[in-house]
């Protein structure tokens, strides 16, 4: 009679012991879920906000919020400059900076034709660029998005290649989604930004030609400065501004008089200015002038 009631004590201890291992396992295993959540190196598909697409709140528990001012897009052509057409057939690099540059970010983009849900040219990751590219399986849209080594605040300008249509298909649209990450070590508490930006095509835009064509400003990276070069036809007082994407000035400095005829003038910029694109605002007396340059010390 002991043995029968020996066997059952022994049986439901051995039980108690396995739930509990059990649950101590399954603890750990979800903490390792949310570690390698953490970790992720982006590449899935179908979250940018695009028509038909969910965003970064598939995975992250998060307010949808208006990308327009966090997402800072732009997209450059060979010399840097930003253009708002595209020429069919062409590459041009596209960049994204976030505005709050959080300690942990991520973002995924695509671009489709306008109004459609048809991709738009190619896109291609950058090592350099901190991104990477991929599909949702064979012959369908393109993706780009961020990498385990480009989702800190060290890394604050993403950048990839973008190849227009062989054709034109009118304006496309860059769609844009974007993770502000709290970094508390979960899938909470995210703030997601989504944004769109628009491409014109070239198609019928003709070329205008005013009295500045002879003015040009080029970022030069080894004395982290700003090189001007302009044509005047008078002797006046210059003055130089710098400006953000969101409309703000960064750095501003009076200059000497202008040289009647070929101008350069060097403008060294304080270190800690961010790298990304840039507005160059140029006064010669009431004469103003404006170019775009990428800082990137």
């Amino acid at each position: 009679m002991k043995k029968l009631y020996t066997l059952p004590a022994v049986a439901i201890l051995a039980a108690g012991i396995f739930a509990f291992q059990t649950a101590e396992s399954s603890g750990k295993m979800e903490s390792f879920k949310q570690s390698a959540h953490l970790q992720n190196n982006g590449g899935q598909a179908s979250l940018t906000g695009a028509p038909g697409e969910s965003d970064c709140t598939f995975c992250h528990t998060g307010s949808v919020l208006d990308g327009s001012s966090e997402n800072q897009f732009a997209l450059v052509d060979a010399g840097f400059n930003p253009v708002g057409a595209y020429i069919p057939g062409a590459s041009y690099t596209a960049t994204l900076q976030l505005g709050s540059n959080p300690d942990k970010k991520g973002f995924s983009s695509t671009t489709l034709e306008n109004g459609g849900n048809s991709m738009a040219g190619s896109l291609t990751g950058m090592i350099i660029g901190g991104t990477q590219d991929f599909q949702n399986g064979a012959g369908t849209k393109d993706y780009v998005s961020h990498k385990n080594s480009s989702n800190t605040n060290a890394f604050t300008l993403w950048s990839w290649t973008w190849d227009a249509p062989a054709s034109d298909v009118g304006p496309v649209t860059f769609y844009i989604a974007s993770n502000v990450a709290n970094d508390n070590d979960l899938k909470t508490g995210d703030e997601i930004y989504l944004s769109q930006h628009i491409i014109n095509s070239s198609a019928g835009i003709e070329e205008v030609k005013n009295d500045v064509s002879t003015f040009t400003a080029g970022y030069n990276v080894e004395g982290n400065s700003v090189v001007i070069n302009f044509m005047s036809m008078v002797a006046d007082q210059m003055y130089f501004n710098l400006i953000d994407l969101n409309g703000k000035s960064v750095y501003s400095s009076d200059l000497a008089k202008s040289l009647i005829g070929n101008n350069k003038q060097t403008i060294s910029l304080p270190s800690e200015i961010e790298n990304g694109i840039y507005v160059v605002n140029f006064f010669v007396g009431n004469r103003a002038m404006s170019s775009n340059v990428m800082v990137q010390q």
